[in-house]
């Protein structure tokens, strides 16, 4: 098994609780992929123990193959599912923060996708609504020519005419030679842009398959095979 997104045995337990049970599989390059599940079935655990936020129980993870840390930061990417810039900064500080941290942050291109959300840089972050902030985050997540994008609900809490832009933008700007991995629950908004989806329930991995063969095999979209997987 080789990619640049490995699990193997991987699991994670909050005291008795488990929130990943022995979940395994292998993401390979260039593919924009689903993480799908309802709430609390371990998707942001997943996505944490790749971004080296938390230690796992058991098994390994593995990014470009190597273990989360201070190298793998580089190549990924990460979306979290809450905004994480102090309500202090002004936009323009955010993507400073970004130019400094990270080689691959292309300043000129968020700064352009900036422009077409009629976003100035000297706006303060505290004056931005929620929806506004997670797409200036987003725009800056976007900038990156990351090998790995992990994505944490970047769809959820905002309007339907703010999700196709939000997908818009996940789809224009992202590296095309790397992988894109989008955690969510709404599934009929996004699964149109997917090459690829893990099903997440309760912790355990339900199913991986390639979007195209549960079309052709099964003659279903993906929210039509969700809702039985889950009995939405």
């Amino acid at each position: 098994m080789s990619g640049i997104l490995e699990c193997n045995g991987l699991s994670k337990r909050f005291g008795y609780v488990p929130a990943l049970d022995n979940v395994t599989f292998s993401l390979g390059a260039g593919r924009i992929v689903g993480l799908l599940g309802p709430n609390g079935s371990g998707k942001t655990t997943l996505i944490k123990l790749a971004n080296d936020l938390l230690v796992p129980t058991a098994g390994t993870v593995l990014i470009d193959g190597k273990p989360p840390g201070k190298e793998t930061k580089q190549v990924v990417s990460y979306l979290p599912d809450r905004m994480y810039f102090d309500n202090w900064m002004r936009v323009r500080d955010a993507v400073g923060l970004f130019a400094e941290f990270y080689e691959d942050f292309d300043a000129a291109k968020a700064g352009d996708m900036l422009s077409s959300l009629r976003i100035d840089a000297v706006t303060p972050i505290r004056s931005l609504s929620k929806g506004t902030k997670e797409k200036v985050q987003l725009a800056l997540v976007m900038s990156r020519r990351a090998k790995l994008y992990l994505l944490d609900e970047p769809i959820g809490g905002v309007d339907p005419a703010a999700r196709d832009f939000i997908l818009g933008t996940i789809i224009r700007n992202y590296n095309e030679e790397g992988t894109v991995v989008i955690s969510t629950h709404l599934i009929s908004d996004i699964e149109k842009v997917l090459d690829d989806v893990i099903f997440l329930n309760a912790g355990r991995v339900e199913r991986v398959s390639a979007v195209d063969d549960i079309r052709e095999r099964e003659q279903k979209s993906i929210d039509e095979v969700f809702r039985e997987v889950f009995k939405c």
